[in-house]
C-alpha cells in the first residue's frame, strides 16, 4: 500500500507539500498540485482518513453504534447506511454496544475522538445523557427519541398484524413474548398484538424477555413450554427468538405448524433458511438504514428536513410455522 512518502517521492516534492496539498493547508503552486495528484492515481494511494480528520479536526467519518452484530438484523441495517454514506463519499466507523451502557459511553468517546461528523445508533438507551451536547448530529435507527431525529418501522401495526394472523390461522392458546421495557419500538409491537388479542376470541399469557439476544431467547423457550405447555401459538419479539422456540419446539417433538405456530419479527435472512422457514412481520432493514443515512446528510448539509421522526411500513410474510388459510380479500 503506498504511502504519503511514495507520493512525495514519485512527484518530486516533500512531504510537507503532498500533505498540504492534501489538506488544503498553506499554498501549493498549480503545476505542483497536477504532479502530485498525478502520482496519487498511479500510486493508487488512499489517504488516511482518521489521520487526516485529526489534522484537519473534521472527516468523511460517520459513526454507527448497533447494539448486538450477532443479531443479523443489524448488518442489513449497516449494510443500508453504508450502500448511502458511500454515494457521498463518506465511511463508516461502526461500534458494537453488547447492550451494554459501559461499552456505549466508551464507543461514542471513540467517536469524538475520531472527529467524525455524525452518528447513527441503533442502541437501546435512547432517553440518556449521553447523546446530549455533542457536537455532531445524531439520528436513532430502529428506536425512537424524544430528542433526536429516528427512522423505525410501524410497531403497533406490526404486532396487530402478527396477532391477527395467528388468530385466523386456528390458535386458541398463545403465547406473547414481550420484548425489553425500555425499547419503545419493542413495546410498540406488544401494544398492537395486546390490542388484537383483546379483541379475539383467545386465552393468551405474557412472557416478559430482557433483551433480544439469542442467549435469552433459549432460555425463554425452555421456560415458554414449561410455564406454558399448553400454548398452541407463540408471537415472538425477533426473529431469534422464535428461531430459538421453533429449535426447542421440535426438540420436544412439537409438530410445526399443526400443533404450534410461530410468528417472528424482523425477517433476518436466517428466517427463510430455518427447517420450517419462519412466518414473520418484515421489517424493511435495508431500506431503513438508507433512510436513516439519508436523514443524516440531509442534516449535515443543514437541509430544511420536514419530518425528523420518519416511519416505514411492515408486511406478513407466510411461511411455513403457520397453517395455510384462504384469503378471503
Amino acid at each position: 500500500m503506498a504511502t504519503i512518502r511514495d507520493v512525495a517521492k514519485k512527484a518530486g516534492v516533500s512531504v510537507a507539500t503532498v500533505s498540504r496539498a492534501l489538506n488544503d493547508k498553506g499554498y501549493v503552486h498549480e503545476d505542483t498540485r497536477k504532479l502530485i495528484n498525478k502520482a496519487i492515481q498511479e500510486l493508487n494511494y488512499k489517504p488516511n482518513e482518521v489521520a487526516r480528520s485529526l489534522y484537519k479536526k473534521k472527516s468523511r467519518l460517520i459513526g454507527l453504534l448497533l447494539p448486538d452484530i450477532r443479531n443479523p438484523f443489524f448488518p442489513e441495517l449497516a449494510r443500508g447506511i453504508e450502500d448511502k454514506m458511500q454515494e457521498h463519499g463518506l465511511r463508516l466507523i461502526i461500534g458494537n454496544a453488547d447492550e451494554n451502557p459501559a461499552k456505549e459511553i466508551d464507543y461514542i468517546e471513540t467517536f469524538k475522538q475520531n472527529n467524525v461528523i455524525g452518528l447513527i445508533t441503533a442502541t437501546n438507551q435512547t432517553e440518556t445523557s449521553y447523546y446530549e451536547n455533542l457536537t455532531f448530529p445524531v439520528v436513532f435507527l430502529d428506536r425512537t427519541s424524544n430528542q433526536h431525529p429516528s427512522v423505525y418501522a410501524d410497531g403497533v401495526a406490526g404486532g396487530k398484524m402478527a396477532a391477527k394472523e395467528i388468530v385466523r390461522r386456528g390458535s386458541k392458546r398463545i403465547t406473547l413474548l414481550k420484548g425489553p421495557m425500555e425499547l419503545r419500538t419493542a413495546q410498540d409491537r406488544f401494544k398492537g398484538a395486546i390490542d388484537e388479542l383483546c379483541n379475539s376470541n383467545v386465552d393468551f399469557n405474557v412472557m416478559t424477555t430482557a433483551s433480544f439476544t439469542f442467549a435469552d431467547a433459549e432460555k425463554t423457550a425452555q421456560e415458554l413450554f414449561e410455564k406454558f405447555p399448553e400454548t398452541d401459538g407463540v408471537i415472538a419479539g425477533n426473529d431469534l427468538g422464535a428461531s430459538a422456540i421453533l429449535h426447542e419446539a421440535l426438540r420436544r417433538g412439537i409438530s410445526i405448524p399443526d400443533q404450534l405456530q410461530i410468528i417472528g419479527y424482523d425477517d433476518i435472512p436466517l428466517s427463510s433458511l430455518l427447517f420450517p422457514p419462519l412466518s414473520t412481520i418484515r421489517q424493511p432493514a435495508y431500506d431503513m438504514g438508507k433512510e436513516a443515512a439519508t436523514l443524516l446528510i440531509k442534516i449535515m448539509d443543514n437541509e430544511l428536513i420536514e419530518h425528523k421522526n420518519i416511519q416505514l411500513p411492515v408486511t406478513f410474510i407466510d411461511r411455513q410455522t403457520t397453517r395455510k388459510v384462504e384469503d378471503n380479500g
